[in-house]
């Protein structure tokens, strides 16, 4: 008798995954809070306050550059708790870690590793590959 190919995971298995999600996007959310307030600084009460009112150029780049590299990170963490949030999205549609190319149950351990992880490693070499001519 032939295995029968599992076209989607069990509620328990997606519960599973659902916590995972949760937690990582919490952390998330709270990384993406401390960027922001690095990018606003809203004149918080920190040794700012007390620092000479003189700064060097070096010092201004240097600052400047810090909220540069905050934003790019603010950028791509608040990409990644979207891309979090459409994978609940996925989970309450009971159509989450199947790859949207092959239509293949992503394996576990990817998902695990990758929770908003919408291909199988070989759907996404393939199109990485059909990308690159």
């Amino acid at each position: 008798m032939a295995e029968e190919v599992k076209k989607r995971y069990s509620d328990e298995e997606l519960a599973e995954f659902k916590a995972i999600i949760e937690q990582m996007l919490a952390k998330a959310r709270a990384e993406y809070d401390t960027l922001r307030q690095v990018i606003m600084h809203n004149g918080s009460n920190d040794i700012e306050d007390t620092s000479p009112s003189f700064k060097t150029v070096e010092d201004d780049g240097a600052n400047q550059l810090s909220k540069e590299e905050a934003s790019q990170l603010a950028q791509r963490q608040y990409k990644f708790i979207q891309n979090l949030e459409a994978a609940l999205v996925r989970i309450e549609n009971k159509t989450y870690g199947i790859c949207r190319e092959t239509g293949k149950l992503i394996p576990k351990e990817r998902l695990r590793l990758v929770p908003h992880a919408t291909l199988t490693v070989e759907a996404k070499e393939k199109l990485a590959k059909a990308g690159r001519k």
